[in-house]
């Protein structure tokens, strides 16, 4: 008998979005449970109708052989059931012990005993191998630290199914050992984990079986030993994909872009880049590693107009481009996309010819006598939509009818058409399938081979190390190490660097160039 079963579950939504189409689940007591697909596959729906966030248009569930009906996240709870979300549900200026009890307080004479909050943390994180500071505030620790919280959160409320939904997302090598440990600690002491991720390797290294969807539907499910990543992508897809980055070796010529000594200070005072350093010549992939939020977003604001730095110089080809308008920079020959596409990439109600032709309209074939020409945007949307596969029933569709793969190539199509001199590529596969990812990173490697200078920018640290040429690392504003050689650097010892564990400081020469550390 399955611990969960659930049972040809349907999740139809008002605009008539089919999520889940007849899906069957099982899952057994006592092991990790991977669940695995594309984005929009419907995975993360399937849970939220597990754990009472959405109700089921059609089936039903069974735990331990009943049938039950999860109205609401407190029915789960009482149920047994906790889900861990990607995006943390903490209270930053409460402390870990406060976060963890938060809603199921110990009280003492009508007031919260906040020592007993405390011992409740050191015990259960004791027990559980899930080290955390009960006294510190969650805004002060470090993420994975944060993650730890979450699951406490979630064992303090008894829960035994544990659901845990992209939980390596926005964690280091180093943290993600760490959760994996502690999963399988988990299921040592009784507990079931469904583990959601798109990350095929995470599935072989910590699961017992996986489940595989595509389109809201179950494509197969398997015993982890039974499965490789080449079968398992092909069954997300629905066609075989090549994982490994396929490129030669780079032919670096002149410096491109140049940062001296950049400096950015927020609204509120807080110095989010401390004198970042560093040089992108034509004709390589200059990466940027690093947790999410150590100045990484500033800098790109900054490099692409959106910001102003405070102190320091942005030279693009010897020329300074600091402070100047995004049109400005763009008309130099700097291409952007942008980390989050739906804000800063497109304008989801214009339609996706629009959308290609945005940064353009205003020049001749587009613009003839002041007036636009709807014949030279229709006809350079669908030389577009065909050179970059873009799957849409009309260059006149709306852009925000698009799925997430596609809409990325609706950003890349309008910057790389232009032909830049520099690209700046900003979590460009954030949100996409294993399919969409990569025809992005062939597109990245066949711009440096055309000269084109890129910047990448991705948390997704096996992507900017299998992309990159060279690779810097930055921790809390700063460039703290800078790898020439990426031949025998592996994802760990990168890791250090980004927990800022680690820092390689070194002159720089004629104050151009960044600290470096070339590996021996």
């Amino acid at each position: 008998m399955s611990l969960v079963e659930m049972r040809q579950i349907t999740k139809v939504y008002p605009n008539g979005v089919v999520a889940n189409d007849r899906v069957t689940l099982e899952v057994q007591a006592g092991e990790v449970h991977g669940l695995v697909g594309e984005n929009g596959a419907g995975k993360t729906t399937l849970m939220k109708v597990l754990y009472g966030l959405e109700q089921p248009t059609a089936g039903n569930i069974h735990l331990r052989g009943k049938p039950v009906v999860i109205r609401s996240p407190h029915v789960a709870i009482r149920l047994g059931i906790g889900m861990v979300h990607q995006n943390f549900m903490l209270v930053p200026e409460f402390t870990v012990a406060e976060n963890i009890v938060l809603g199921y307080e110990p009280s003492r004479r009508g007031w919260v005993n906040r020592a007993r909050a405390v011992e409740i943390a050191r015990e259960l994180s004791q027990e559980y191998g899930l080290a955390v500071d009960p006294l510190a505030p969650v805004d002060a620790v470090p993420v994975g630290m944060r993650q730890r919280v979450e699951i406490l959160k979630t064992l303090y409320r008894g829960a035994d199914i544990l659901i845990l939904d992209e939980p390596t997302a926005v964690l280091t090598p180093q943290e993600a050992t760490d959760l994996f440990r502690a999963v399988r600690a988990l299921v040592d002491r009784g507990k079931t984990v469904i583990f959601i991720t798109h990350k095929l390797r995470e599935i072989l290294a910590v699961a017992d079986r996986v489940t595989v969807m595509r389109d809201g539907r179950v494509m197969g499910s398997l015993p982890v030993s039974e499965a490789t990543e080449e079968a398992l992508a092909q069954m997300m897809v629905g066609r075989k994909v090549v994982l490994a980055v396929e490129r030669g070796p780079a032919r670096p010529g002149r410096p491109v872009l140049q940062v001296r000594d950049l400096t950015c200070i927020t609204d509120t005072g807080h110095q989010v880049l401390r004198r970042v350093s560093f040089e992108v010549r034509a004709g390589e992939i200059f990466g940027i590693a690093g947790v999410e939020g150590n100045g990484q977003t500033e800098l790109v604001e900054i490099l692409t107009g959106l910001r102003p730095a405070a102190a320091g110089q942005v030279l693009l080809d010897g020329a300074p481009v600091h402070n100047r308008t995004p049109r400005a920079i763009r008309q130099l020959g700097v291409s952007h996309v942008p980390e989050d596409r739906l804000r800063n990439g497109v304008a989801q109600d214009a339609s996706i010819a629009d959308n290609l032709i945005v940064d353009r309209y205003f020049q001749p074939p587009y613009t003839r006598r002041m007036l636009l020409d709807p014949v030279a945007v229709r006809r350079t949307a669908d030389e577009l939509l065909g050179a970059f596969d873009i799957r849409a029933p009309d260059a006149l569709a709306p852009a925000g009818a698009l799925s997430g793969g596609n809409l990325q190539k609706v950003v890349l199509a309008r910057e790389l058409s232009r032909r830049p001199r520099l690209l700046v590529a900003a979590q460009p596969t954030r949100g996409i399938d294993v399919g969409a990812t990569e025809f992005v990173h062939r597109l990245l490697v066949q711009q440096r081979d055309a000269g084109t200078a890129v910047l990448l920018v991705s948390a997704d640290l096996t992507e900017v190390m299998a992309l990159s040429d060279r690779l810097a690392v930055m921790h809390n504003g700063e460039i703290v190490a800078v790898f020439d050689d990426l031949r025998r650097l592996t994802e760990e010892e990168v890791g250090l660097y980004m927990l800022g564990l680690r820092r390689a400081p070194a002159p720089q020469p004629e104050g151009t160039s960044p600290a470096r550390e070339r590996q021996r």
